[in-house]
């Protein structure tokens, strides 16, 4: 990648980049480990108490966010908000004493606005609200970054740089789900927005050559963001991946949540789960149940196995041993 061996050329993607090189704006070697941001989903239980007695996963993994806390050592999250500032505002009272309480003290979040907001105007105003809260002061400096309040249909309007340029002490605001095209950031830039996500579904070579214009507007002194997110990603390809992209991009925080939201690799046949725990004895290992599941020690995911294997995975799945999913048939709970 940094050889240019991949004959990208950047200035194609982003013409700003013209004809500057890869090497020239990414790390010169992948992170070794990455911070896994976890995800708090608005209907995600918060304490036990909040899970019903039919609703309790029996998967030897940790369920409500204090367990997965305490179980995984995690310092990053994730919170997603409907853009109702009565229910939001409670939510993240509640929040803030979890984290603050549970994680350690160098603890960081991220806020998903989730497309909730029609306006700037309604969206400045649930901020406002926020900065009101004492209770939510300190909690809110350690905010990284906010994503994608607006809607899809107004994100990247004109009349926004205008709005951005009128609220000179905004949080660093970036965007996700409208960065669905290769000028995309930079229009966002345009406006004031601080930055995009990275995503392999959103296409591998453009978030690289978005990395690199990232990290040319940080050399000029903007303040810039570029963030790593998740999509429900398992393993043994697409989280792997993704991991690897992110390593070499140098994404630091990058949430992730399908070892959350999945039973590890429960469902993959026997020899491609001893597969995986063979080739990323760092990134899995064997739960009480028998079936590999991600290690996060500390908050953090190790890539060294990613990194040394092709693309990030360590061996060839036989995909000959899964079942087509026309053949495919649920299984019946007891």
């Amino acid at each position: 990648l940094r050889d240019q061996d991949l004959g990208l050329s950047m200035g194609a993607i982003q013409i700003q980049m013209g004809a500057t090189k890869t090497h020239e704006w990414l790390p010169q070697k992948p992170l070794s480990s990455i911070i896994a941001r976890h995800t708090v989903g608005l209907a995600d239980p918060l304490t036990p108490a909040d899970i019903p007695e039919d609703e309790k996963v029996a998967d030897s993994l940790p369920q409500a966010l204090t367990d997965c806390i305490s179980t995984y050592g995690l310092r990053h999250f994730k919170i997603k908000v409907n853009g109702q500032p009565d229910t939001d505002l409670a939510r993240l009272e509640t929040l803030a004493e979890i984290i603050t309480t549970h994680a350690p003290s160098d603890f960081a979040f991220t806020l998903d606005g989730n497309e909730q907001f029609k306006s700037i105007t309604d969206f400045q105003s649930f901020w406002h609200s926020i900065q009101e809260k004492d209770s939510l002061r300190s909690f809110f400096e350690k905010l990284l970054f906010i994503e994608q309040p607006l809607h899809r249909d107004v994100a990247l309007e004109d009349p926004l740089h205008d709005q951005f340029q009128n609220w000179p002490d905004r949080p660093p605001v970036i965007i996700d789900e409208s960065d669905g095209q290769l000028d995309s950031l930079s229009n966002a830039l345009r406006l004031g927005y601080a930055g995009t996500s990275h995503k392999n579904c959103k296409g591998i070579f453009k978030g690289i050559t978005n990395r690199c214009l990232i990290a040319q507007r940080a050399h000029e002194g903007e303040t810039v963001v570029m963030s790593g997110e998740d999509l429900c990603n398992v393993g043994p390809v697409a989280l792997l991946q993704d991991l690897a992209v992110c390593a070499a991009l140098g994404i630091e925080s990058v949430e992730r949540n399908g070892h959350h939201y999945h039973s590890g690799l429960s469902q993959l046949p026997e020899p491609m789960q001893a597969d995986t725990l063979e080739h990323h004895a760092d990134l899995y290992h064997k739960g009480p149940d028998g079936w590999p599941t991600l290690t996060i020690n500390e908050g953090r995911l190790e890539a060294t196995s990613i990194n040394a294997a092709p693309f990030g995975v360590g061996f060839t799945p036989d995909l000959s041993r899964l079942i087509p999913a026309s053949d495919w048939k649920a299984p019946i709970s007891p």
